[in-house]
């Protein structure tokens, strides 16, 4: 299939397409940021070989239901969120064109990805929205040296690492009450398979790519 540049207007059906309506505004961003992405994507192979409607409709539509589903959580007024393992900016970019509360860390070890991530972001001017490149078990450490939170509010992941060793990973960088997303393919574990110290929170499920996919939110106790 030629490779074609996103437009305004193409965003737009798409997005109504998939059940989730945006702002012109934000359809605007999102164009903005999956130019770059098919631009970047022909030379160091991001995301596979897709134009950005199979980005858009396979990738993109989680950070459409992950507004809303951030949007509805009980969060501090200004959290501090860290996206580990961020690879091409997905799903934090396409998100924080629409969920932009707090400050918001895209975490990624690989040099190459991250330098991708801030050249979009040099573009597309998204508030409070950064990228960390190291290792995850060292972000929070280096935000706190630049005077940022000691431990964050929000973690979130998507094939990180399993979600029963994310939990042990991340103790140490959350704080109590804080909360870790999981974007996943199946529904949670019940409660009682969970370790000492975590609850179940919010789940919301969603239709993605001809499957359903799932969010849900363990709360550190």
């Amino acid at each position: 299939m030629a490779h074609t540049n996103p437009t305004q207007p193409e965003i737009l059906k798409a997005a109504e397409r998939l059940g989730r309506r945006v702002t012109p505004d934000q359809a605007e961003s999102l164009a903005a940021y999956l130019d770059q992405l098919v631009k970047w994507n022909r030379k160091m192979n991001l995301v596979g070989k897709a134009d950005w409607r199979e980005v858009f409709d396979s990738l993109v539509v989680d950070s459409l239901f992950l507004a809303d589903f951030l949007g509805g959580m009980r969060l501090p007024d200004k959290p501090l969120t860290l996206d580990l393992g961020a690879g091409a900016g997905l799903p934090g970019i396409p998100l924080r064109t629409l969920w932009s509360n707090g400050d918001y860390w895209l975490v990624e070890v690989r040099e190459k990805r991250a330098l991708f991530m801030r050249s979009v972001l040099g573009r597309m001017k998204l508030p409070a929205t950064h990228v960390f490149h190291g290792k995850a078990e060292d972000a929070l450490d280096r935000l706190a040296e630049a005077g940022h939170h000691a431990t964050a509010d929000v973690i979130l992941s998507r094939a990180f690492m399993p979600w029963e060793k994310l939990l042990d990973f991340t103790r140490s960088m959350l704080r109590e009450g804080g909360v870790i997303i999981i974007l996943a393919n199946e529904p949670p574990p019940e409660e009682t398979a969970l370790p000492e110290g975590w609850e179940l929170g919010d789940v919301a499920a969603y239709p993605a790519a001809g499957t359903q996919r799932y969010f849900w939110s363990l709360i550190k106790r």
